[in-house]
């Protein structure tokens, strides 16, 4: 029985992380990820220390724009600094920091659910 969820065909689903990168609609992609329902795209940052509003520049200039951010923060979860996390709110963008897999897991649901959601990933 297949139990995988039905997304349409341009849909970005994660299939694993792990390894330092990800495994996304079948490519696997090195290093962290920003990844929106119809593309992903490499990210710089490797670390929470490295986040900044200039680095989620494509998340505030996407379109349309997420309702969500799902920030995988690496292994464990971080705290989204206010500053970000007030520029993204003045966008219309609520952010949802947690470990990377549970937000790659989360993306998943989400997305199956067709809901304006993106997901800023560290690599672990």
């Amino acid at each position: 029985m297949d139990i995988t969820p039905a997304v349409a065909a341009d849909r970005q689903l994660i299939h694993g992380y792990g390894d330092h990168g990800f495994t996304i609609t079948g490519l696997r992609h090195e290093g962290s990820v920003l990844v929106f329902p119809g593309r992903t795209q490499a990210w710089p940052v490797t670390s929470m220390a490295e986040l900044s509003l200039e680095a989620l520049a494509p998340i505030l200039a996407a379109e349309p724009r997420p309702a969500v951010l799902l920030l995988g923060c690496g292994k464990g979860m971080s705290v989204v600094p206010r500053e970000i996390k007030t520029a993204l709110r003045d966008a219309g963008i609520v952010v949802e920091p947690m470990d990377t897999g549970a937000a790659c897991r989360t993306y998943n649901v989400l997305l199956t659910e067709g809901r304006d959601v993106a997901a800023a990933l560290i690599a672990v």
